[in-house]
């Protein structure tokens, strides 16, 4: 079997990477990612050598590069989790989100189509539901109600993901997850970033009045779902995959401060961004009865293995800060843009 994965030098994509050249050895993974600033080959060191891995630099957005490599490869899966992510980044800048988001997703779906692979698998988000009250659950059959420049993306690449199944029979699965934190997420998200700023002293931004809502997943119980989902989802259907660790935005700062030994008095609160969706829930019971998967991780676990992490791994963090990060596939690999 041969699986492309985009994006995979990104936080969820490299952790779905490492787990899938160490469970599938039979399997040949080809990661193609455009190494924009939250691409990190770092995070792939420890298989950057594996033989069933390959790292290949592209942009899915590229059709000429994209059509050359599915005629080159002819992949048996392709799992789509290239994306442009961060919200704020998407309220100044929505134009690189519709690129890659909405037109390099349909670029793979074309080629994809275009070699008859065994499955094409979408990984989204819980953005595109929108935002919920103190009560109730985002389902599979929850409308679509995006509110972000970034999540109206993802929810566009959705509906190209359900048209190219319904119109051309492409085998396709969906996954939307909850808010996914762990090992290598880049530090301009919530909880990376408060720890290293609580680690340095420095203020901690919070927006609003830290009540939002996020449900919890640690990343390597979203891999074991993916992994799930392409193995065993059924054609066409959709699966949300949720931590069941609801938290307000204040309750995990305040977590992390106590697991650091750090005073709230870090605590900034900060002018809220327009269009801050207020709760987040996924009800992941298809997944759980369909699929059988559990996460092994309650939140208390995952939140002090992960801090753990990156009081452990100060070097990581810091090449990112200081920009250095970015150099190191120049470092390995000089001027080739495909690594065996």
């Amino acid at each position: 079997m041969k699986l492309l994965v985009t994006g995979g030098a990104g936080f969820i994509g490299s952790n779905f990477v490492r787990y899938m050249v160490r469970k599938y050895p039979e399997y040949q993974i080809v990661n193609v990612d455009l190494m924009t600033y939250a691409g990190n080959l770092e995070n792939l060191k420890e298989v950057e050598k594996a033989p069933n891995y390959k790292f290949v630099q592209g942009d899915i957005a590229d059709r000429e590069f994209v059509n050359g490599l599915f005629e080159e490869e002819k992949f048996d899966f392709v799992l789509n989790f290239a994306a442009e992510s961060h919200v704020d980044r998407s309220i100044t800048n929505p134009d690189v989100f519709v690129r890659t988001n909405v037109q390099g997703t349909q670029v793979l779906l074309d080629a994809a189509k275009n070699i008859g692979v065994k499955k094409y698998l979408q990984v989204s988000t819980d953005e595109v539901y929108g935002t919920l009250g103190e009560t109730g659950y985002f389902t599979e059959k929850t409308p679509l109600e995006p509110n972000s420049p970034y999540s109206a993306s993802k929810a566009g690449a959705d509906l190209l993901v359900r048209a190219y199944h319904e119109t051309f029979g492409l085998p396709v699965n969906i996954t939307r997850c909850s808010n996914n934190y762990g090992p290598f997420h880049f530090p301009e998200k919530l909880i990376p970033l408060i720890i290293i700023n609580a680690l340095n002293d420095k203020e901690l931004p919070v927006y609003g009045d830290g009540l939002n809502v996020r449900d919890w997943l640690h990343v390597e119980d979203h891999c074991q779902a993916i992994d799930l989902v392409l193995h065993n989802g059924r054609n066409g259907e959709v699966y949300n995959v949720g931590g069941n660790n609801e938290r307000t935005n204040i309750e995990i700062v305040k977590t992390i401060l106590k697991h650091l030994n750090k005073p709230e008095s870090l605590i900034k609160f900060v002018k809220d961004r327009p269009g801050h969706d207020r709760r987040y829930a996924i009800d992941a019971t298809k997944l759980r009865t369909e699929l059988g998967w559990n996460p092994k991780y309650n939140f208390d676990t995952g939140i002090e293995q992960t801090v753990n992490w990156y009081l452990n791994n100060q070097d990581w963090w810091e090449n990112i800060i200081s920009g250095e990060y970015q150099q190191y596939f120049q470092k390995q690999y000089g001027d080739r843009l495909e690594v065996e």
